[in-house]
């Protein structure tokens, strides 16, 4: 019978190493006084069971789940050891998935997909929780649809959230376009973290103005727009405005007049022969284009002009079919091909290029970003639509339609090239 129950052992060497353990396992015992052989075989059974019992919930004990970092740097290379002189064991690039091995002061030892083992330091890796935020945020924006497309005009990381101080994960090349989703306004950081608050005149300070004359106001709080983008691959993240510019073609972005492009949207197309070496195929597009102050970071809206340029057929250049100006305008705008269900001529049946956008009502409460995400919600706006009738822009209104009053900006100081004031 103790030949079966070893034979039955989870592990197989328990035959081999058992009778050099309790010798005479395998022999009959000799009847002894006062110890019935029954009771040591039943005793030295129980031993058995024991510690085949503990072999076997060794091998039944889980294994500790893999843990994974990924490359938050552009490039970064794995080292032999961590000390002052290493050998360089491999390269990773940015994304990549790492296997840890070992957590260090500072540093990770990994292994990568093929097999290479290195130590990385920490603060180039991101954590699991950290691609998981990155991974549920494209997710949630996965089907917004974009507002204006831009350029990076220089290398700049991805934010899983707006603000400077936020985790990074994916960095975008200088060339790379992406697509904009919602923009967000947040207080620019300052030397020594202290941003300057209003605050009430004290008792020196009324000494100091026996007469009652007002002090001088505190300086604005310094501001910065962030962007909520879409590259090519489908990775989303926040990106700061000034990391890049709208992707506006070189011959309409010349009429910026010293505005900043918010957008440029394609309306149509007219076919021109002698249209210039910047139109190749000669299919000259007609653009909708948004603009705001040049330095306008932290406007509680998007944009404050409208303006359409055309196609002159004759004289080979754009011209300026629409422009309204001096407007609290919100994205995202609406494009399509629609006819005009109040107009009475026969060119109201025919779907011709429709815009339409958003601008503030008057009587709406002012618009003040949220200080956590830097979101600006606008209250009641008014839809404004227009139609493309050949070079022409009309309204497309019920008759007798009287405009809503409108909210006007307030006017933006101008710089020079320097930043001071004009």
């Amino acid at each position: 019978m103790l030949e079966n129950v070893l034979s039955k052992s989870p592990n197989p060497h328990l035959q081999s190493y058992f009778p050099m353990l309790i010798p005479g396992v395998f022999r009959r015992p000799r009847r002894s006084a006062g110890v019935p052989a029954r009771g040591f075989t039943a005793a030295l059974l129980a031993a058995v069971v024991s510690l085949a019992m503990v072999s076997g919930c060794s091998r039944l004990r889980p294994k500790p789940s893999a843990q994974y970092v990924y490359v938050t740097a552009k490039q970064a290379f794995l080292r032999d050891r961590v000390a002052a002189v290493s050998n360089r064991t491999g390269t990773v690039e940015n994304g990549e998935k790492l296997e840890v091995l070992e957590h260090g002061r500072r540093f990770f030892q990994v292994k990568t997909a093929k097999g290479v083992i290195g130590w990385i330091e920490e603060k180039k890796v991101a954590t699991e929780a950290v691609h998981d935020e990155f991974e549920a945020l494209g997710k949630a924006h996965k089907a917004d649809p974009a507002v204006a497309s831009a350029v990076i005009h220089d290398e700049v990381n991805m934010h899983v959230k707006p603000g400077r101080d936020a985790e990074t994960f994916y960095l975008l090349p200088e060339g790379d376009k992406v697509q904009l989703l919602a923009r967000a306004t947040l207080p620019k950081p300052v030397p020594g973290g202290v941003i300057p608050q209003k605050t009430a005149p004290t008792k020196a300070a009324s000494k100091a103005n026996p007469a009652g004359t007002v002090a001088a106001a505190p300086p604005p709080i310094p501001m910065e727009d962030w962007w909520l983008a879409r590259d090519a691959q489908g990775r989303t993240g926040w990106l700061l405005s000034r990391m890049l510019d709208v992707d506006v073609p070189d011959s309409v972005g010349r009429y910026g007049e010293g505005q900043r492009f918010v957008g440029a949207y394609v309306l149509t197309t007219v076919y021109d022969p002698d249209a210039g070496a910047d139109q190749p195929d000669k299919n000259v597009p007609m653009y909708l284009t948004l603009l705001g102050p040049l330095h306008g970071a932290g406007l509680p809206y998007d944009f404050d002009q409208v303006r359409v340029f055309t196609w002159n057929m004759k004289m080979h250049r754009y011209e300026t079919a629409f422009r309204e100006k001096n407007i609290e305008g919100y994205l995202p705008v609406s494009l399509s091909m629609q006819k005009d269900p109040y107009g009475k001529m026969p060119i109201a049946q025919t779907p011709l290029p429709t815009f339409t956008y958003q601008v503030l009502a008057a009587d709406a409460p002012q618009v003040v970003p949220d200080p956590t995400t830097g979101l600006s919600t606008p209250g009641r706006t008014i839809a404004k639509t227009y139609r493309l009738v050949g070079n022409i822009v009309q309204r497309v209104a019920p008759p007798g339609y009287h405009d809503d009053p409108e909210a006007h900006p307030a006017p933006v100081e101008k710089k020079d090239k320097k930043g001071k004031k004009r």
